[in-house]
């Protein structure tokens, strides 16, 4: 006799409501397996200088999380990068990055350096007009970031042939990051009106206080990164974000490293001109170069 199928439904129904649902935010200890890749194996050329393995920030010290200073993306967000740095390349750029994937204990590390309001080594470079006490308000620091979910890069451009990059060193006298390019630190980018993580209205995309070439350089790197399917951020021009992210809900913890990925240790070959291995001339700098 044939059984009805009710029970059987029934059963799957029940199942399925004890099943977990996947909460919006979650977080996650450990990349899939396969998810994550050096941008150095999938874009070599690209310039590194990750600030927060350095004291170069504003922070003024290295950031929890940073082990290596290595670029960490999903392997969507590192392919799309590629095809960026292909197109810049044609024209006689080249990418540099300066954060790729962070872990929430990087965002949690910021999170505490913003409540301690002494703390205030590094204003005069990279908030010299926001009081601090704002910091939160104003949306310069949050308690999740885009970046831990492994598609969100900070870049810029640098032509080609690339200038040696000034190296920062602690103590270093700090320069105002939204002042003339001839008074702040000598940073190897092409001329985009500040620094980078420069917290100011001066670095939001389309400030009117920047000049006219300041503007068509944000604009070139713009326009490249939205032709690869990246999205803008409105208050940073140096901060994009893959628009079909494979995962837009889960803020990754795992260390930046090589290892955190199953990839080997190594260095990014770069278009840096005119420097030499990293592990002799570039320790503390986070800068990659060949």
């Amino acid at each position: 006799m044939r059984r009805s199928p009710r029970p059987i439904l029934a059963l799957a129904l029940l199942l399925a409501l004890a099943a977990p649902t996947p909460i919006a935010g979650a977080s996650a200890q450990e990349p899939p397996a396969g998810a994550f890749a050096l941008l150095r194996d999938v874009a070599p050329g690209v310039i590194h200088e990750m600030r927060y393995t350095t004291s170069h920030n504003f922070v003024g010290r290295p950031i929890k999380g940073y082990q290596e200073a290595e670029c960490i993306l999903t392997r969507e967000a590192a392919a799309a990068l590629a095809q960026v740095q292909r197109a810049v390349r044609a024209r006689g750029y080249t990418l540099k990055v300066y954060d790729c994937y962070r872990p929430q204990r990087a965002v949690d590390d910021f999170v505490a350096w913003g409540k301690r309001l002494r703390d205030q080594r590094m204003k005069a470079e990279f908030y010299p007009r926001v009081d601090k006490r704002r910091v939160f308000k104003e949306g310069y620091i949050a308690t999740k970031s885009g970046h831990s979910r492994g598609s969100t890069v900070d870049l810029t451009l640098v032509r080609r042939p690339a200038r040696a990059q000034e190296r920062y060193r602690r103590g270093d006298r700090l320069r105002d990051c939204a002042a003339p390019r001839r008074v702040r630190f000598r940073d190897n980018s092409i001329d985009m009106g500040t620094g980078y993580d420069c917290f100011d209205p001066k670095s939001h995309p389309f400030a009117a206080s920047v000049t006219s070439r300041q503007r068509r350089n944000r604009l070139r790197l713009r326009r490249a990164m939205y032709a690869a399917g990246f999205e803008g951020l409105p208050t940073e021009w140096w901060h994009f974000t893959l628009r079909q992210e494979p995962f837009p809900e889960t803020f990754f913890d795992f260390p930046v490293s090589a290892a955190a990925v199953g990839a080997e240790p190594g260095e990014a070959q770069n278009d840096q001109a005119g420097s030499v291995s990293c592990s002799t001339a570039c320790a503390g700098s986070g800068v990659k170069a060949e």
